[in-house]
């Protein structure tokens, strides 16, 4: 009876000694899980990315005329009226300009070019002077935007280069624009030089007086590898990034090259499909555990 008393005792120490250990591990397996830190990452994709300066200005027809007339008189006809079409050297109104004891055929208000009527500032039966504005005509082809630009910039602006321009009015929308002059002096109380941008408008959806905002590209690459501004860490020119490999954290120090917007070219450090951290890397260090978070 003994013996078997002592076999049981055995067993049962058996028993709880394999408890413990079973449950030791799987304590340390939920404490390895607690400690992984949730991340959430993003691939390192290849693409194409302009570096910009951006600008506000107005824009305006590249060719208008403010129409006056050729002799004063009274106007008794009124052909045009704001938003007509318009060719040049046909009349928008004709003047009386009859003096006692002359009689003189009506005069013709011609319009200088072909376009748009923006404006009629005289009204029927106004009395008119070769100084009274009568009309506004705006060739809505071409429009133009006048800048200032640095001087620090000046030497990466060349003619023919490309501007993106953007109008409230078509939010969403964007227009390609040229630079078409540069002046050759900078203002010396300003430091900066004035350019032409000009822009094709062929359905006329831009129009004299709208304030657009322009991004001037001064660089373009083509099909590199870019990450965005909420993976980078540590200063100029020690930049670094946390990627993600088999669940665990792994310091890249990268170099970076032009910027659009968000994203930054990487020149060196990392290739495309690489898995960077994008959110959680404050509490990350070599070789720390993680979990993956879905990107949202």
């Amino acid at each position: 009876m003994a013996k078997k008393s002592v076999c049981y005792f055995v067993l049962i120490i058996l028993a709880l000694s394999c408890s413990l250990i079973t449950g030791c591990q799987d304590t340390e397996k939920t404490a390895k899980i607690k400690e992984a830190i949730p991340v959430r990452v993003l691939k390192v994709e290849k693409k194409d990315i302009d570096e910009m300066i951006d600008y506000v200005g107005n824009i305006k027809a590249q060719e208008e005329a403010v129409v006056y007339p050729k002799v004063s008189g009274k106007i008794i006809e009124k052909l045009k009226e704001d938003g007509a079409k318009i060719t040049k050297g046909e009349p928008l109104a004709y003047i009386d300009r009859d003096e006692v004891g002359f009689k003189f055929e009506k005069a013709p208000v011609e319009s200088p070019l072909s376009g748009i009527v923006g404006r009629v500032y005289v009204d029927l039966g106004e009395n008119v002077t070769v100084q009274t504005p009568i009309a506004l005509v705006i060739d809505m082809d071409k429009m133009e935007i006048d800048l200032d630009i640095p001087e620090k910039y000046l030497g990466k602006v060349s003619l023919g280069q490309t501007a993106k321009v953007f109008v409230d009015t078509y939010p969403g929308e964007e227009f390609i624009g040229r630079v078409t002059k540069i002046s050759p002096i900078v203002d010396l109380s300003t430091r900066s030089a004035p350019i032409e941008i000009t822009l094709d408008n062929p359905g006329h959806q831009l129009q004299s007086g709208m304030f657009a905002k322009v991004s001037l590209i001064i660089m373009q690459k083509k099909d590199v590898p870019v990450i965005i501004k909420e993976a980078i860490l540590g200063k100029e020119p020690n930049f670094y990034v946390y990627i993600i490999a088999d669940n665990k954290a792994i310091v890249k120090n990268i170099k970076l090259g032009i910027r659009q917007g968000s994203f930054y070219e990487v020149t060196d450090g990392l290739g495309e499909g690489d898995q960077v951290v994008i959110l959680g890397q404050q509490k990350l260090y070599e070789g720390a555990q993680v979990s993956l978070e879905e990107n949202r």
